[in-house]
């Protein structure tokens, strides 16, 4: 997988990428430690929003050790009014503001 594709996540709490160079300013997070599903403590290099010709979104971990970028499927539903809907074949999202 590319460091430029992305998997959604129902479990992540946030958005989080691997890519620094998808990021369009970085801030510095101190000292902030995210626990991976596995359990293992990866630090938070920073936060800000990734823009890529096909994807926009704002408040994404940096997370260096990564191995997947994740887009956290909470965090499109809860904040930027998203609708997601999974089924066997396919998910469908829609942004329910436009």
């Amino acid at each position: 997988m590319s460091h430029s594709e992305w998997v959604l996540d129902s479990c992540a709490s946030h958005h989080m990428s691997l890519n620094f160079l998808s990021f369009t300013y970085v801030s510095s997070s101190s000292s902030i430690l995210v626990m991976t599903v596995d359990g293992n403590l990866m630090s938070l290099t920073g936060v800000d929003s990734v823009v890529t010709p096909h994807l926009s979104l704002p408040n994404v971990y940096l997370i260096l050790k990564l191995r997947l970028n994740l887009a956290s499927i909470g965090q499109l539903c809860d904040f930027y009014d998203y609708l997601v809907i999974f089924s066997s074949y396919f998910c469908y999202i829609q942004d329910l503001q436009s």
